[in-house]
């Protein structure tokens, strides 16, 4: 793990290799991303030894929140591995030494006896973050669940219940608050339709056509239809579907939207692997992909992407950021930035937690190595292909979405 870590994962910008040399990339991003969290998060010393960099001078405040954000928002992106990743060989090994380091992490974070005891519940953003370590749960229930042990089970339901204090903003922020309700429909505690409820309709009624949302009322062009909005709304239907079906008669529509909105992510892939530093957030560097990536691990990219060429676009993406100079300070912890360290462009709610919510578009290691998305052959990307000259299809906004049956099936 260490070793892993400690290699170089600069390269050229824009290679396009076999899926066995992406694959061991990833896992190489992985380690070098994880591994200072969960190692000193597994030790109870998370707290102690991460920095805290919050560029408006704020540190006091974002100390409050920055290290359920780490921890929450890196296990989001790896749970599907450490919930489906090869059992076998150096990478069964290596999913086998984060699956241990992730649970005791867990632990450690939601002891009310531990130095790590995280905040789930004063001021506004821990219902941000403890819906990212929900969602992580939700990724991966048998690693980051069932096999916990009876009191960190406990720990972790009063931890997440705590955050119903916690009245979320009338924005994306409605989804934060369902997340956490349907992880606790999984740990078979009592959840609140109400919050499920209220956050599906309000979100589908903020639906703005060609497979994008509205933040709230108004629309934001930024990431946050992938960094929160799409990927937390298909998570939130498929995981209560296990409770309720109450709100299937959403999850047409809102599937037929995210795959469109992963054709238009795809897209903004350029040739060289840059992508436009458009809107909030941007620190979460190429977190920007993570719907692409949840549509990806889903097999349901839309026709004609195929598995391979997203894996070429996501691999060269990655390349070209940890490429920069100064993405991490010389223990290895994450810095403020989106091409290297640039702490300019963060928002006063950026610290260093914040940043781990890159790990977003790691989700296609839970694919096997026999998936075509690995297996399949290296292939350029969309806009690769048309800055080359070669013969693309036409690109079609979606057809009207919208209509989702009013009032669904309410039988909780």
């Amino acid at each position: 793990m260490g070793a892993l870590a400690g290699l170089d994962i600069s390269a050229e910008t824009t290679p396009i290799d076999s899926g066995e040399e992406d694959r061991k990339f990833w896992l190489q991003v992985l380690a070098k991303v994880a591994d200072p969290v969960l190692n000193a998060a597994s030790q109870r010393r998370l707290k102690e030894l991460m920095p805290v960099e919050a560029p408006h001078g704020n540190v006091s405040d974002r100390s409050q929140f920055t290290y359920l954000e780490a921890l929450g928002r890196l296990l989001t992106g790896i749970a599907p591995w450490l919930e489906s990743g090869s059992s076998i060989g150096t990478e069964g090994t290596l999913r086998s030494q984060y699956v241990d380091l992730a649970r005791k992490s867990i632990d450690a974070g939601t002891d009310p006896a531990s130095p790590d005891f995280m905040n789930f519940n004063k001021g506004s953003q821990p219902i941000v973050d403890a819906a990212f370590l929900a969602l992580a749960i939700v990724r991966a229930p048998t690693e980051l669940w069932h096999k916990l042990d009876s009191r960190i089970q406990k720990n972790t339901v009063a931890a997440l219940e705590s955050s119903r204090q916690i009245q979320p903003g009338y924005n994306n922020w409605l989804l934060f608050s369902a997340m956490v309700e349907a992880a606790l429909s999984l740990m078979g505690s009592w959840w609140d339709p109400m919050r499920i409820d209220y956050a599906v309709r309000t979100m589908n009624t903020w639906y703005k056509g060609d497979g994008l949302y509205g933040d709230g009322p108004p629309f934001h062009w930024d990431y946050y239809n992938s960094f929160v909005i799409q990927p937390m709304l298909l998570n939130i239907l498929d995981t209560i579907a296990k409770s309720s079906t109450a709100w299937e008669s959403f999850r047409p529509a809102m599937t037929v939207r995210a795959q469109r909105y992963a054709a238009i992510q795809e897209r903004l892939i350029g040739p060289d692997a840059t992508f436009p530093p458009t809107g909030r957030s941007l620190a979460y560097r190429f977190g920007a992909f993570h719907l692409l990536a949840e549509v990806a691990l889903r097999r349901a990219l839309p026709e004609p992407i195929a598995p391979s060429q997203v894996r070429s676009a996501l691999t060269a993406v990655m390349r070209r950021m940890l490429d920069a100079p100064g993405v991490f300070d010389e223990k290895g912890w994450l810095r403020v930035g989106f091409y290297g360290h640039q702490p300019s462009i963060a928002e006063p709610y950026i610290s260093t937690g914040s940043s781990y919510l890159c790990s977003a578009a790691l989700l296609p290691l839970g694919l096997p190595a026999t998936d075509p998305f690995w297996s399949g052959p290296s292939r350029p990307w969309t806009s690769r292909m048309v800055w080359s000259g070669e013969q693309v299809g036409l690109d079609h906004a979606l057809a009207d979405h919208s209509g989702v049956v009013p009032g669904g099936d309410m039988t909780i």
